[in-house]
């Protein structure tokens, strides 16, 4: 009796433990119908699509049935629900460890990417705890303070004071230097790098976006640095990978900008599966925080038009940067870069979203937005965030556990018991009404 109880301890601690690496992959704002989109305009399914696991996500925040990323961030990485704006801790202020930390506990080395500034909302909630999302300044200094290993990303202005946002006078690189930190700044160090230890912030600010980046590293790039060094002694680890602007692309009701965003974020995610080809005790999770801007595929007429689609070549910001807030200019602009002749009809409408987002640093690019996308017969119901459920596509060792319908706040859960290193947290319930 007591050999078959050691063998039934055994063959649970063996299930509990199977997964060594786990790579956690965010695209931020993507919902199925964005990725369905990317998959339309690229002639394929995409490849994070092409599994059995799949899991559905609800994703409302503590006081609102639409979350942020701050709140959604949180609960994707301490499995607790707060509110819009805070992170790592409760409602009340009490903070909450990331799996991100308790992994650290237990020698798992962490890594962070993001094709934003490194201390923004979704990278943010992997080491930080805020009240408010914008304290950026705080989060670098937590992130210089924290157990991870690899971070890469933009924002450096957040960890110095001379040429940076802080008023403090701290210098957050020579105190990661004298933390153990190698710091990189170019695309050219990332590739040649071959330490152990980095933070390499490649932007003042955000990555541009991926259809207008040359000079920074793209994320696909960053992520086999980040496997390469993460990997190399053989002990586990945990990586967050996050696509970020697909959405601010889906902020802009910009299909084009979804497009190319997406691709970026999947061409990332084939890194991570020929890493899982070589490492099947890895675990990869596809997901997103939150959807954003609830993408309809057809405004009616059972269609939308993906040859228009295939014709644009540049997204909505640079259409508006270029016209300087000429709409005559933005006419021009349109039918030179997409294809498309605007009616009177067309600039009415454009006039009108223009008008509606006044004062909105973004009236020009949204009013664009919405204008092309109206003419492929695709639909916006807004410019922020939605209550839409999400989808969770699991690949490798312990994928089987995501097949189902969950909250944001399972899925820490779910990867901690499976690798090791267990969150036993409580949910909050759902909101009745929303909040913002």
């Amino acid at each position: 009796m007591k050999k078959l109880l050691l063998c039934l301890f055994l063959l649970l601690a063996l299930f509990s433990f199977a997964v060594t690496n786990v790579i956690y992959m965010v695209g931020d704002g993507m919902g199925i119908n964005h990725a369905l989109l990317a998959s339309y305009l690229e002639g394929r399914i995409l490849n994070f699509l092409k599994t059995q696991n799949i899991g559905i996500i609800t994703t409302h925040s503590a006081n609102s049935n639409v979350t942020d990323s701050a709140a959604a961030g949180t609960a994707l990485f301490t499995g607790f629900k707060t509110n819009n704006g805070m992170i790592g801790m409760l409602p009340d202020g009490t903070i909450v460890p990331t799996i991100a930390e308790i992994a650290a506990k237990q020698g798992v080395k962490i890594g962070i990417i993001s094709t934003s500034r490194i201390t923004h909302a979704t990278p943010g909630a992997v080491f930080g705890h805020v009240e408010s999302r914008d304290d950026e300044n705080t989060l670098a200094e937590q992130l210089v303070n924290s157990p991870i290993t690899v971070a890469f990303g933009g924002g450096w202005r957040h960890f110095v004071a001379t040429g940076g946002k802080r008023k403090d006078g701290k210098d957050l690189i020579k105190l990661a230097k004298e933390k153990g930190f190698d710091y990189i700044t170019t695309k050219e160090e990332l590739l040649n790098y071959k330490g152990n230890k980095v933070i390499g912030l490649f932007n003042s600010s955000h990555l541009p976006a991926a259809s207008d980046r040359i000079k920074e590293p793209m994320l696909a790039e960053m992520t086999k640095k980040a496997l390469e060094i993460l990997s190399k002694d053989g002990k586990p680890f945990f990586l967050m990978i996050e696509g970020s602007q697909i959405d601010w692309e889906a902020h802009g009701n910009d299909p084009f900008g979804v497009w190319k965003e997406i691709i970026e974020f999947e061409q990332a995610f084939n890194v991570a599966m020929e890493f899982l080809k070589e490492n099947p005790d890895t675990l990869i999770i596809v997901t997103a925080d939150h959807e954003t801007g609830g993408l309809g595929l057809s405004t009616g007429g059972y269609f939308f038009d993906v040859e228009m689609l295939r014709q644009f070549t540049k997204n909505t910001d640079f259409i508006a940067k270029q016209a300087n807030n000429d709409k005559n200019k933005v006419r021009e602009l349109i039918k030179q870069y997409y294809g498309i002749e605007l009616t009177d009809e067309d600039m009415e409408y454009f006039d009108l979203i223009v008008k509606e987002q006044a004062g909105s640093y973004y009236a020009f690019s949204n009013a664009i937005g919405r204008v092309v996308s109206r003419k492929a017969h695709l639909g916006w119901t807004t410019f922020a965030h939605t209550g839409a459920p999400v989808a969770l596509y699991a690949f490798g060792k312990g994928a089987e556990n995501f097949n189902g319908f969950y909250d944001n706040t399972e899925i820490p859960r779910i990867i901690g018991r499976i690798a090791g290193y267990e969150l036993t947290f409580p949910t909050y319930e759902l909101p009745v009404s929303g909040g913002h």
